[in-house]
């Protein structure tokens, strides 16, 4: 009896994880790829680890599949929110059938940086959260037009 639930909750699990993957193919966008991948993926692991408590019964195995699981909801949604962030802010098109574009005139354009209006401009957060873009005298800025950069690096030994 043990086996056949702990086969149903696999199989379960199974069938969440083949969506997600048909949600992969068949979604119109990045974002929606994301969100069908993230959610099938955190579901479908955790009945198949599920099954795996039940099937062997083991407080080392329940350990384990719990702390497997831990990991894969901590880093699964955080994982796909930064790629999304990331193709968002490259520039990735938007399915055609999107209705509200939460993060539209939230960016600076120039600097790709979210703002969120609480300091201000970009550059003030960057200054407020204590984030020199220049430490210990290399600066983070591109030198001026038609300056060559190999003298430079010769000199610092990079």
């Amino acid at each position: 009896m043990i086996s056949l639930i702990s086969i149903l909750f696999i199989v379960i699990g199974t069938l969440f994880i083949l969506v997600g993957a048909l949600g992969m193919i068949r979604m119109p966008d990045t974002f929606l790829r994301m969100s069908a991948s993230t959610k099938s993926t955190i579901l479908g692991s955790g009945f198949i680890l599920i099954g795996v408590i039940i099937f062997f019964g083991d407080i080392g195995v329940t350990g384990r599949a719990l702390a497997i699981f831990a990991f894969i909801l901590a880093t699964a949604p955080v994982s796909a929110h930064m790629i999304g962030r990331a193709a968002y802010s490259d520039g990735v098109e938007l399915w055609e059938g999107t209705v509200v574009d939460d993060l539209q005139g939230k960016y600076e354009d120039s600097k790709l940086v979210l703002s969120s209006g609480e300091f201000g401009a970009a550059s003030d957060t960057w200054q407020t959260a204590g984030n020199d873009p220049s430490v210990d005298g290399i600066s983070a800025q591109a030198p001026p037009d038609g300056e060559d950069t190999k003298p430079f690096i010769d000199d610092h030994g990079v």
